[in-house]
């Protein structure tokens, strides 16, 4: 009677081709390496978390865990209070 405009091989050569990309898991580097942690007195070593805009960078851009992203956002936030960073990048 009716058969299906699509076929079930069109969508899975579309999942095919999504799941064939090589994908590399993050890691956070400030737990891997035992680098030393962010710090609002150190802008330069900030400017890696934050956008040309100057917006804090999501954890799942920057590859942080959740401890270290909260570690960032506190230091990024404390630099902009004392002005070592801008509020907004014009």
């Amino acid at each position: 009677m009716g058969e299906a405009k699509y076929s079930n091989d069109r969508k899975n050569d579309r999942k095919q081709a999504r799941s064939a990309g090589v994908y590399r898991k993050k890691y956070c580097r400030l737990c891997a390496f035992d680098a030393a942690l962010p710090d609002y007195k150190n802008p330069e070593g900030l400017k890696k978390y934050i956008t040309e805009r100057g917006k804090i960078l999501p954890q799942r851009v920057t590859g942080t865990c959740a401890k270290h992203q909260r570690i960032v956002a506190r230091e990024v936030k404390r630099a902009r209070i004392l002005a070592y960073l801008p509020f907004d990048r014009k």
